[in-house]
């Protein structure tokens, strides 16, 4: 069975969801889980980064400080019910790059995460869900 479950969130209440679901699936097969946030690095934001310098030590302080009271929050569910939690943030351009970089170099056995059930366009090209399932070999279990 599953040891090692890796929960991307966004922080949205369906991934919150999938997160609390992951943690209630680790703590019912033993497993430890690892809470991972993909920060989006300020330059992937806007067009001209070099016009907002001073804006980016305050985007990264913000960033940091919302993650982790976020992570810490995760965590402290996780600990409650006793699972050993671990805790991740990572900055990277391209969120399902860094989940699948991640569930492979932490040795995750399965990844639990939300899929928002986008529909069309907006799926294939917003979809992190899919762009993981479509580029690793780990178990997905997709909330939704």
């Amino acid at each position: 069975m599953y040891q090692h479950i890796l929960l991307p969130t966004d922080g949205s209440e369906l991934s919150k969801a999938a997160v609390k679901h992951g943690i209630d699936l680790a703590k019912a097969i033993g497993a430890r889980v690892t809470a991972l946030v993909v920060a989006t690095p300020l330059h992937s934001l806007i067009v001209d980064p070099g016009k907002v310098s001073g804006a980016l030590d305050q985007y990264k302080a913000l960033v940091a400080t919302q993650t982790a009271k976020y992570l810490d929050h995760i965590r402290c569910d996780a600990v409650e019910v006793g699972v050993a939690c671990s805790v991740l943030c990572i900055e990277h351009d391209k969120p399902y790059e860094a989940i699948v970089d991640t569930a492979k170099s932490s040795g995750c056995d399965l990844v639990v995460m939300a899929s928002h059930g986008l529909r069309g366009v907006s799926a294939i090209l917003g979809s992190e869900t899919l762009k993981v399932l479509t580029h690793t070999s780990v178990p997905i279990l997709v909330f939704r």
